[in-house]
C-alpha cells in the first residue's frame, strides 16, 4: 500500500504535535508548562517548515 504524495503532507501535523509534546514533557514536569512549551515548539517547527517550503518554492520558480 502506497500513500499518494499529496496525502503525505497531512501526516506532518500529528508528527509535529507528538514531537513537541514528547520534547516538552522531557523538559518539564507540570502539565501547564508542558502544554505551553509544546505549543510554542509546535508553532516554531511549523513556522520553520512553512518558511523553508516557501523559500524552496521561490527558488524553484526562479530556475
Amino acid at each position: 500500500m502506497t500513500i499518494a504524495p499529496a496525502n503525505v503532507y497531512w501526516l506532518i501535523l500529528p508528527l509535529v504535535v507528538s514531537i513537541s509534546l514528547v520534547y516538552a514533557a522531557s523538559r518539564h514536569e507540570s502539565w501547564p508548562r508542558i502544554w505551553m512549551h509544546s505549543l510554542r515548539l509546535c508553532l516554531w517547527i511549523l513556522g520553520v517548515l512553512i518558511g523553508s517550503t516557501a523559500l524552496l518554492l521561490l527558488i524553484n520558480t526562479q530556475v
